[in-house]
């Protein structure tokens, strides 16, 4: 069901998607907007909908996500791939499967070439991977041979949970001075062991 909105709904609001997962609490998509407003006008179409098909198929009344979604800009330039890894590889850091092209809710197996898909589009720097279609999706499962180090994992989590833009400093510096503020959240460090943070629970998916 939430795959058949997206293909419904990311052409309407002009989004083309390039990395997705469903967990079984989360989503994490990777887009590129034709406007400002496009992500928020699609997250709110999609999260309304899905939210009254799961209601009525459960018997269940009230809210189902938690809050507003959260988003970041991406210097696509270069960290796509880096994000491209992290959200594909979730069910692999949950435990779930093993390898990235088990998991049949991702785009993975559209980006390696083991199956198509309706509205995963690749992003023009995928299309640089190679001169023809087989070479790009030989060298995007290469990229999957090694399991990402704890810091990229650490800079990409706290980008996702703070809200911040993900990319080198110059690319940050151009957009302090668009937004006319950081764009960039310093994060604050690690709590300690053992601790719970504010909102009483700890973490228990990777995401």
């Amino acid at each position: 069901m939430y795959l058949g909105l997206l293909n419904e709904l990311v052409p309407k609001f002009e989004c083309e998607i390039h990395s997705y997962v469903l967990m079984t609490n989360h989503v994490h998509l990777l887009l590129s907007p034709r406007n400002a407003d496009a992500p928020s006008r699609l997250m709110k179409s999609i999260g309304q909908r899905y939210a009254q098909y799961f209601n009525r198929t459960h018997e269940r009344t009230g809210t189902l996500w938690e809050g507003r979604f959260r988003s970041h800009i991406v210097d696509s330039q270069s960290y796509l791939f880096t994000c491209q890894r992290y959200i594909e590889l979730n069910p692999v850091r949950a435990r779930m499967v093993v390898a990235p092209w088990q998991y049949p809710w991702s785009s993975y197996r559209a980006n390696a070439g083991l199956e198509g898909s309706l509205f995963v589009v690749p992003h023009r720097l995928y299309l640089s991977l190679g001169s023809t279609e087989a070479d790009r999706h030989a060298q995007y499962r290469s990229f999957f041979e090694d399991t990402p180090s704890p810091s990229e994992l650490d800079c990409v989590r706290h980008c996702i949970n703070s809200g911040s833009a993900l990319g080198r400093e110059d690319f940050l510096k151009k957009l302090d001075g668009l937004l006319g503020r950081r764009a960039k959240v310093r994060p604050q460090g690690r709590p300690r062991r053992g601790s719970v943070p504010s909102g009483g629970k700890r973490g228990l998916t990777p995401v």
